[in-house]
């Protein structure tokens, strides 16, 4: 079987390589469920950052992932290096600052089901990342490039992002954007809203949640077909999938939509689980660049995505819940039974 072709031919035969770009920190989860922050009698570490985890999570699944991006020279700016070469993560491109601390947040599932962040960043490293020292080798092996945008908030950073999105798609990646929406990074609520939006064009995939879509939309149905295709699905787009947590996720291209069922577990921590859900996601389409022209495809691939999502939300902490391919390959025929 040959490697698909990127759209302009330049596409080495090789393996995929899926570039995850943007933050890694350590979150920290209370060692007991359903408290609040305050209330919580310890916490313990867990390497965090939504593209981390996607990374660390493509890796897991058997295919090949790299990360870029800036952790503090610090022990836990060295540990967080250390967990993606643990995890087979090409960490080539991260780079270590001297003067800023690596990031830190607390997070934990309350009894409500709401999750509390409370996020030390003042600022972090992450956020310092100069346009510079970006791995622009690393960036054009690139099959698949993907971000949020908590990176697009501050500079020096955003100004990196930016640019890695424009040598990617020169050297023909397929560009996939989760914007993972974190209101208390953001300065207001109307600066989160124009800095996501701020690179929606230029995205071919994007993955994002109801509530991502209420709050884009300025609280319109996020389950109206409607609303979703007129306000978010931009003409470059060849794919938008809406994830719906335990239920499973939507999905919309220019010539189809449907719906996946979701995978019924008992959850502990949803902290990852959109991430693993990317992570599966980005694995079938490493495997098959055009998997958005094949609906049947699209929805093998978007059911194990939701399995991904469905075996890490049993287990508390993003990275050490994200499963293997075997793991994943044994929850899904119980799905189909």
């Amino acid at each position: 079987m040959s490697t698909p072709q990127s759209a302009n031919g330049n596409r080495k035969e090789k393996k995929p390589l899926v570039v995850c770009f943007g933050e890694m920190l350590i979150d920290f989860v209370p060692t007991v469920g359903g408290v609040s922050l305050a209330e919580a009698p310890a916490f313990e570490k867990a390497p965090g950052g939504a593209p981390a985890n996607v990374a660390v999570g493509i890796s897991r699944l058997g295919s090949s992932s790299a990360f870029i991006g800036k952790v503090g020279e610090d022990e836990f700016g060295y540990l967080l290096a250390d967990i993606l070469k643990q995890n087979n993560v090409d960490n080539s491109g991260i780079r270590f600052d001297h003067g800023a601390r690596t990031a830190l947040a607390f997070v934990t599932l309350r009894a409500d089901g709401e999750r509390e962040f409370l996020f030390f960043r003042h600022p972090s490293a992450d956020m310092l990342l100069h346009e510079s020292e970006l791995d622009v080798n690393l960036l054009k092996k690139a099959s698949i490039f993907h971000y949020g945008s908590i990176s697009l908030i501050e500079e020096p950073c955003r100004s990196a992002h930016l640019a890695a999105m424009d040598i990617a798609k020169e050297s023909g990646s397929i560009l996939s954007y989760d914007p993972n929406l974190r209101l208390p990074l953001w300065p207001s609520e109307e600066a989160a809203r124009k800095g996501i939006m701020s690179i929606w064009n230029k995205a071919d995939i994007i993955k994002i949640s109801e509530e991502e879509i209420s709050f884009l939309t300025c609280g319109k149905d996020p389950y109206d077909d409607e609303v979703v295709l007129e306000e978010l699905f931009h003409p470059n787009l060849k794919l938008l999938v809406v994830t719906e947590g335990s239920e499973g996720c939507r999905y919309y291209t220019k010539n189809f939509k449907g719906r996946v069922a979701g995978v019924k577990v008992k959850p502990v921590d949803t902290t990852g689980a959109g991430d693993a859900f990317v992570s599966g996601m980005l694995t079938g389409l490493a495997s098959n660049l055009n998997l958005y022209e094949d609906e049947k495809k699209l929805r093998e691939a978007l059911l194990f995505a939701n399995a991904c999502g469905a075996i890490t939300v049993m287990e508390r902490g993003a990275i050490p819940a994200l499963p293997t391919k075997e793991a994943v390959l044994r929850i899904l025929p119980k799905v189909a039974s």
